[in-house]
């Protein structure tokens, strides 16, 4: 089994309009409900996907009755931990002539000592169960910046393997930690660890100094329509799938999460996890909802997704 774990839910309200006008009246074509929270949304692709899974989230007031009834309705097995308050809503706005989103999201719950405590105490019961765990998002309000830190050494006790999809303060404290793999996108990368770069050869610079230097085992940054780049103990890697027209790019890189976790669960090699990773994050650009997913669409694609080996791994140069 793999878990979706996801401290800082949210409803999404995704709207599709021609364009955003500012200071005016917009009217939508379209709006869509969906699951949001990246922890979440990985556990929306590992279901699609068929890979056996388990949500554990904070959830609170009507978004979160919203929220957990569609993860009902797509049949996503959750441990849902209730607070006082209210989820966060995440208005997403797609323009269609433009070929973009926009983010909205609104505050929501905060959590204290004893809401943490029992989160914890939740994985701690389902770890046992479970080979890699898909740890996501930002942190609540009120959650110590240790908190991620926590979660990956309870489940390294328990045997489990640790996929961190965070930036910035709590993603720096569980370094020490030593999850299996560290991903973020190339804005996280930056503003985490101050080092920006540009072009593919500057990324791969950046990626592995940091490699080096903290001491991380797999390093994946996901870089939007130039694909994937993967720092790996198989060699440095660069992933991606043909350019789509995206109806809605929301949940893609929380795709790529899911499908490396669940491929690499089935014991197939950095390459081969890539090039479904690819082909999974594809796919769910041609859907509406976000990290909404068919899997007939990444069985199709996967053919198309490339995987490159730039740089094999030290000991076999």
């Amino acid at each position: 089994m793999i878990l979706a774990i996801n401290t800082n839910a949210a409803l999404d309200r995704v709207y599709f309009l021609t364009r955003l006008q500012p200071a005016a009246h917009n009217r939508t074509e379209k709006s869509v409900l969906s699951v949001g929270g990246k922890g979440l949304d990985s556990a929306v692709v590992l279901q699609a996907i068929g890979a056996p899974c388990c949500a554990i989230s904070f959830m609170a007031g009507k978004n979160g009755q919203a929220l957990a009834e569609l993860l009902e309705q797509r049949r996503i097995p959750s441990e849902l931990i209730w607070l006082p308050g209210e989820t966060r809503e995440s208005i997403v706005i797609v323009e269609t002539e433009h070929n973009r989103h926009t983010h909205i999201t609104s505050s929501g719950y905060s959590v204290g000592p004893d809401d943490c405590a029992a989160f914890l105490a939740k994985v701690d019961q389902l770890a046992p169960a479970a080979e890699w765990a898909v740890m996501a998002g930002t942190l609540p309000p009120g959650a110590p910046v240790s908190f991620y830190s926590e979660l990956t050494g309870l489940l390294h006790r328990q045997g489990v393997k640790v996929l961190i999809d965070a930036f910035g303060a709590p993603l720096l404290e569980a370094l020490p930690a030593v999850p299996e793999i560290v991903k973020m996108n190339q804005a996280e990368f930056a503003a985490t660890f101050q080092a920006a770069a540009e072009g593919l050869d500057a990324w791969v610079r950046a990626g592995l100094a940091q490699v080096e230097a903290r001491g991380l085992q797999s390093l994946v940054i996901t870089c939007g329509k130039e694909g994937i780049l993967a720092f790996t103990p198989q060699g440095v890697y660069h992933a991606g799938a043909p350019e789509l027209k995206a109806v809605n790019a929301a949940g893609a890189g929380d795709a790529v999460s899911a499908a490396l976790a669940y491929h690499l669960s089935l014991g197939k090699t950095w390459s081969e996890a890539l090039q479904w990773a690819a082909a999974t994050g594809a796919a769910v650009v041609l859907t509406e909802g976000t990290a909404e997913c068919d899997p007939a669409e990444v069985t199709r694609l996967y053919p198309q997704a490339w995987v490159k080996l730039l740089q094999q791994p030290e000991k076999d140069r």
